[in-house]
């Protein structure tokens, strides 16, 4: 019996699930403000994110497993749920963020539903995918509703002694702020990843920078990082991997429509055009038509909503290159990849427009889900994620 189990007896958290609503009778609220700093006890926290997936396991009756694959810096459990037997893989997380919450929810409604109905179109994605989620990689910052794990240098020289004697990387956060960081220091876990997926950290590759690789010098990311390389070692390849945010507030280029969600499928350069030759030995796996096959799926499964806010998609910036981040490590590695960028960090929203905010992420998964199901991802012309409107942070592009 695995340590899930034995924290929580399905059948004792049975009376007492915490209820996850389905968002099709929401109606978003009023429209949030950059610095609005709401209360968010109606997103998920840890506690209920593990009576919840107590739930979904045992309604399911086997169909959805849930078990501990790591433990986060403070000894919290980071959970993996696995439901379907295909060969195509199909990897979402979320929270690699702390405060960047709709994507949990959104999870725990889609597990719900392939755990329960018994469609035919459900038994089809089941036949087809193994779906792999991690509904909440970072649960202490989760906890504490910020960016940032919580963890101290001196406890990455004490697993890493030969970092002893550089500075600390980059992305560590320990200066005063809004989220205290001077007095409870952590990491920006979504830039410690390597396309190395044996990387051991180097003091030569210390404090680093955005535009270079991580390490693997938290526990979080070193989680993620096992779960891929397990299911590579037993499917072969992860077919897509799919990582969950929040951002400001842009609009959508040219226009004053405020952007509900922003995609992506370009992380790094490619390394089989200019300037990606020094990602030249990852080139021969490197997928960037399927990458932007995918973006499409979840751009035309919410332009389908019709002429509403969830038609209201955008690029991210094209002109990144992050291979420290866990989306451009295992773009380089051969997964099609997708970001998802929801507008507003969770304090900017609190409950307002939640409802509409996770419809708008499972609407985007069901996409992905159903295209790499049928196969109708791969007619889809990866050209036309060009023509997707890219972010301005102005309003009609000014």
């Amino acid at each position: 019996m695995n340590k899930f189990w034995k924290i929580l007896s399905s059948t004792a958290l049975a009376v007492s699930l915490l209820a996850v609503p389905t968002m099709s009778s929401a109606q978003p609220g009023p429209s949030p403000q950059p610095g609005d700093n709401l209360p968010i006890n109606g997103y998920i926290n840890y506690e209920e994110l593990q009576r919840k997936l107590a739930q979904i396991a045992h309604t399911s009756k086997g169909r959805v497993s849930v078990e501990t694959v790591g433990y986060t810096n403070q000894g919290r459990d980071i959970y993996k749920a696995t439901v379907g037997t295909g060969d195509k893989v199909v990897l979402i997380q979320s929270e690699i963020h702390g405060n960047e919450k709709t994507g949990t929810v959104a999870i725990l409604n889609i597990l719900q539903k392939l755990g329960s109905s018994n469609s035919p179109d459900v038994r089809r994605i089941l036949e087809e995918l193994t779906i792999v989620a991690i509904p909440m990689l970072n649960a202490d910052g989760s906890e504490l509703a910020r960016r940032a794990n919580e963890m101290e240098w001196a406890e990455v020289v004490a697993a890493f002694p030969q970092l002893a004697n550089v500075s600390p990387a980059w992305n560590y956060y320990n200066t005063p702020g809004i989220w205290d960081y001077d007095q409870n220091p952590g990491f920006d876990v979504n830039r410690d990843f390597n396309p190395d997926l044996n990387y051991v950290p180097q003091a030569e590759d210390f404090p680093g920078n955005s535009s270079a690789y991580g390490w693997y010098i938290t526990p979080e990311a070193q989680t993620l990082r096992d779960v891929y390389k397990e299911l590579k070692s037993e499917f072969g390849n992860v077919d897509v991997f799919v990582d969950l945010h929040h951002q400001g507030f842009p609009y959508v280029d040219g226009t004053d429509d405020r952007v509900t969600l922003s995609i992506s499928g370009k992380f790094v350069t490619d390394p089989n055009g200019p300037g990606g030759e020094k990602y030249a030995e990852y080139a021969d796996n490197f997928n960037y038509d399927f990458s932007r096959q995918l973006n499409l799926a979840v751009y035309d499964a919410l332009q389908a909503k019709g002429n509403s806010v969830f038609t209201n998609i955008s690029l991210y910036n094209q002109n990144i290159d992050l291979p420290g981040t866990a989306l451009g490590s295992f773009a380089l590695n051969g997964s099609g990849t997708v970001l998802f960028e929801i507008s507003g960090q969770t304090q900017n929203f609190g409950q307002k427009m939640k409802g509409m905010l996770v419809k708008t992420v499972e609407t985007g998964l069901m996409g992905i889900i159903d295209g790499v199901t049928d196969g109708s991802v791969h007619e889809l012309n990866p050209e036309d994620y060009e023509d997707i409107p890219l972010s301005s942070r102005n309003p009609s592009g000014l």
